[in-house]
């Protein structure tokens, strides 16, 4: 994500003094909340979906994912990157390639 985006995150929660709803739970919960709003949008059709709707929902769990990461003082590509290489050692190419089976069955 650019920092002015971040930035603008930053902003809107600091201009309305909402940091202090902002609690790790209240965050983790709201993310959930808005993902299944997203999974929502997919309900009954995998291909006729309303495409402005999931870009509202999938923006609306980044903003709160990126509530939570600053939050907790995590660098979001630190954290990802991290996760990035345990599932590169869970999923070796050569084992996950076309395949969705879990890691402990590869």
């Amino acid at each position: 994500m650019k920092q002015e985006t971040i930035d603008r995150i930053r902003k809107f929660t600091e201009d309305r003094d909402w940091d202090q709803f902002h609690s790790p739970s209240n965050l983790a919960k709201s993310i959930v909340i808005e993902a299944a709003e997203l999974l929502e949008c997919f309900q009954w059709d995998d291909e006729n979906f309303d495409e402005q709707h999931v870009k509202e929902e999938l923006a609306d769990v980044m903003v709160y994912c990126q509530n939570l990461v600053d939050k907790l003082g995590f660098d979001a590509d630190e954290i990802i990157n991290m996760k990035m290489s345990q599932n590169e050692a869970k999923y070796p190419v050569e084992k996950a390639k076309g395949s969705s089976a879990k890691y402990t069955d590869l």
